[in-house]
Order: structure tokens, then C-alpha cells, then sequence
């Protein structure tokens, strides 16, 4: 799964913040680094925790503290983690996304994804519809916003600029 968290989590950010400043590529790293990290240790561990998100966030809050542009700059590492726990259903996995409070061991606890298999499918799709909305709403078919966004990671729509 690709294209369903990195849809979803810009589109929930660019709602729910409306930051025409905000950095979207910290983001994408966050809402795909747990199912990275986790497929390579072999199932849903820690990445997929509450715990984790958590934690990240208060580290954040905490290194950063009178460093106002980095904290603006890293935030969304943190936004982007909790995201992929609603966007993955991790919540459902009630042992994983509670760990340690409802015991220390994973077992073989699986990976949301691996769990949905035939369901990722239509996901990956409306990811992918919701992409191209976002490009042609962002105006990204032009070399040079999507040079823009690769440098800055700032979406803003076509219709703002008028």
C-alpha cells in the first residue's frame, strides 16, 4: 500500500490544518515509515503502536522546544505516523496498538495490511483517483510547481494563486 496513505493523509492535513505553508514531504515519510519499518521486523510491532506516535511527537515537542522552524519542519513526521494508524486500521489489532499496556509480546501479530489483502486493492485505487485530484487541483502537471513542491513541500491549490 502505496497510494491510500500518502492520498489520505495529505488530504486529511490539508483540511483539517488548511496551512498553505505546510510541509507535505515529512508527511508521506511518516504515513509510510510504519509498514517499512514493521514489514522488515517481520509483522505489527512497534511502528503500529499508539506508543510509538506518541512518543515521536513528545521527542518532537520536546528537542525542539524555542526552535520554532524546526519543530514546524518535523511535525509532520508525528502527524504523518498517526495517520497511518487510522488510515491501516491499526486500532483494530487491540494487542499491537496497546502494546505493552495489554502485554510485551507481538507474537505473530500481522501487518493490517497483510491482513486485507483483496480490500487493498480498491484501496490503492481510490488512493490513486484522490492523487490525481490532488495534482490537478495543485496544478502539479506543470514541471515547475512540482519542482516547487519537491523543493519546498508546499501544496497550494490553483485556484488560491487567482
Amino acid at each position: 500500500m502505496f497510494f491510500w496513505f500518502v492520498a489520505t493523509a495529505i488530504f486529511s492535513v490539508r483540511f483539517v490544518f488548511q496551512d498553505p505553508r505546510f510541509d507535505y514531504r515529512l508527511l508521506v515519510v511518516g504515513v509510510l515509515l510504519p509498514d517499512v519499518i514493521d514489514i522488515w521486523w517481520g509483522g505489527a510491532r512497534v511502528l503500529h503502536t499508539l506508543l510509538f506516535s506518541v512518543a515521536l511527537l513528545v521527542v518532537i515537542m520536546l528537542a525542539t522546544q524555542n526552535k520554532k522552524i524546526i519543530r514546524k519542519r518535523t511535525l509532520p513526521l508525528a502527524i504523518g505516523t498517526f495517520m497511518h494508524l487510522i488510515y491501516d486500521g491499526a486500532f483494530t489489532a487491540t494487542k499491537v496498538f496497546w502494546w505493552p499496556f495489554g502485554g510485551v509480546s507481538f507474537g505473530d501479530a500481522e501487518l493490517p495490511v497483510a491482513q486485507r489483502m483483496g480490500l487493498n486493492i480498491a484501496m490503492e485505487i481510490v488512493g490513486v483517483i484522490m492523487l490525481v485530484v490532488l495534482v490537478r487541483q495543485c496544478g502539479l502537471t506543470n514541471a515547475e510547481r512540482r519542482r516547487d513542491f519537491l523543493r519546498t513541500g508546499v501544496l497550494s491549490s490553483v485556484s488560491q494563486e487567482k
